[in-house]
């Protein structure tokens, strides 16, 4: 009687742990389920279904055929679009201008003119050697007398005779080139016959040589252009009637 009970019981307890042991991988693979679940959340996308931030970035990405020919991919060095590449940089200032130049637009008249520059003065006329015995003496010196007021030159009185050997020397000297234009640039001369018998001469040579006496001639007087005497030679002395001499003598008193 007790074998088949033991026997019952065997089988018994072999069933009941075989099914504790199925409950045991059940509760165990729940709580796996729920670890992973509570570790990356539930997903509400069926599976195989790519992420919403996936699907923004497929969206925002150009498409493929837009990038220029040799473009890198964003792990590479950044993409040069196609109007960087294909325009030239020079093209801007490769266009006219629509607008023009203040330096054309302007007015001719407003350009400034050059400055005006004064021609110098024409020389004085330099008479040549030799006196004039029939000239008139006091006029040619009057008229001498108005040029100096207008141009500043002074008045040079040559009194002599044309036998006076030094006048003759003095003659050769005014002709030389260098003697001309110093006289020419800052005389009027005039030259008075005083050889003859010409009183009017006479007279003009005491007035502008008062001291009187015997003259030795040439008698050379420097006068200015108001009419003063500044130099006369029948009181000084003639100077050297050389060239050396003579331009000394016009430089001295030229101004």
């Amino acid at each position: 009687m007790l074998r088949p009970v033991r026997a019952d019981l065997r089988t018994a307890s072999g069933r009941s742990a075989r099914a504790r042991g199925r409950r045991l991988s059940a509760v165990a693979a729940a709580v796996l389920a729920a670890g992973l679940t509570a570790g990356c959340g539930p997903s509400s996308q069926p599976a195989g279904a790519a992420s919403p931030s996936a699907a923004r970035q497929s969206a925002e990405a150009p498409p493929a055929e837009a990038l220029p020919a040799g473009a890198e991919s964003a792990s590479g060095s950044p993409e040069v679009s196609a109007t960087a590449s294909t325009a030239p940089s020079a093209s801007a200032s490769q266009q006219p201008s629509a607008a023009p130049s203040k330096a054309a637009s302007a007015p001719a008249s407003t350009k400034p003119s050059a400055p005006r520059t004064s021609a110098a003065p024409a020389p004085a006329r330099v008479p040549g050697p030799g006196y004039d015995a029939s000239a008139d003496a006091r006029q040619q010196v009057d008229a001498a007398l108005r040029a100096a007021k207008a141009d500043g030159r002074m008045v040079l009185l040559d009194f002599g005779a044309n036998w006076c050997g030094n006048c003759k020397a003095a003659d050769k000297v005014f002709a030389q080139p260098q003697t001309t234009a110093l006289l020419g640039a800052s005389y009027h001369l005039v030259k008075v016959d005083i050889g003859g018998s010409s009183s009017a001469n006479s007279a003009l040579l005491g007035k502008y040589s008062p001291s009187g006496g015997t003259y030795k001639m040439p008698v050379l007087v420097v006068v200015s252009p108001s009419g003063t005497v500044r130099t006369d030679t029948h009181v000084t002395g003639n100077p050297p009637l050389t060239a050396d001499g003579i331009n000394a003598f016009l430089r001295q008193w030229a101004s």
